[in-house]
């Protein structure tokens, strides 16, 4: 703590916290307790820090398949009112995909992986069908798009392959999503995901994804040292 005498019979403090958590200051001049001391100072986390190069896209990752895997265990721990049997079961399936995806990037990460994410899916209606299904496939089409966003960014060799690996599984969880939604039309690739001209899936870099998760997730994230290039 710095205390500066401004010379008036007025001081200013200044307490620059270092971790996290709730502390009681005692505040005292010459031995006196000033007014309304003890004080409790409270200070959150700071924004998650992706990191840089190969790391800061597999946090990049982890962090959408943290949401990814958070929203379906709420979908499976009280099913949408009228869910089939077949529902539960792809939602059970597509539940225990994202969270080998989200523990697979956890340990790969190690010690360099931001924390847990607070989310927030207040805006959902775990209880519709429709509100279930249009935010799932909101996700797995923004989780596709963001994978195909970032593959030209990462440098090892071994993890691109892996992140070819989970984009195709997500691309599987947003086709039988759609089929779900949409039976027995092309929905499942549709041409607001798969361009009729190039055959090709969007893709999109992250900072035109984390924007578009930013309403589900509550604890900043700062992608400012991402690769671009």
């Amino acid at each position: 703590m710095r205390v500066e005498d401004r010379a008036n019979g007025r001081y200013v403090f200044t307490y620059t916290p270092t971790v996290e958590g709730t502390d009681t200051l005692n505040i005292t001049i010459n031995g006196s307790p000033i007014a309304g001391s003890p004080f409790t100072v409270t200070v959150g986390a700071g924004p998650a820090q992706l990191g840089s190069g190969d790391i800061g896209v597999l946090n990049y990752a982890y962090a959408l398949e943290q949401l990814e895997a958070a929203f379906y265990t709420a979908v499976v721990g009280a099913f949408y009112v009228g869910v089939t049997a077949e529902e539960q079961q792809v939602f059970t399936d597509i539940r225990d995909h994202e969270i080998i995806h989200r523990e697979f990037l956890k340990a790969a990460l190690g010690d360099q992986a931001i924390p847990a994410l607070q989310v927030d899916f207040v805006g959902v209606d775990f209880t519709s069908r429709d509100s279930v299904l249009n935010t799932a496939i909101t996700f797995e089409d923004l989780g596709v798009s963001a994978y195909n966003g970032a593959g030209f960014l990462i440098d090892s060799p071994d993890f691109l392959t892996v992140a070819g690996k989970i984009v195709s599984v997500e691309a599987r969880h947003a086709a039988v999503l759609r089929d779900i939604q949409s039976p027995n039309t092309a929905a499942f690739a549709g041409d607001d995901t798969v361009d009729p001209a190039s055959g090709l899936d969007v893709f999109r870099i992250p900072t035109q994804v984390l924007p578009l998760a930013d309403p589900f997730i509550v604890t900043a994230i700062d992608a400012s040292q991402l690769p671009t290039t």
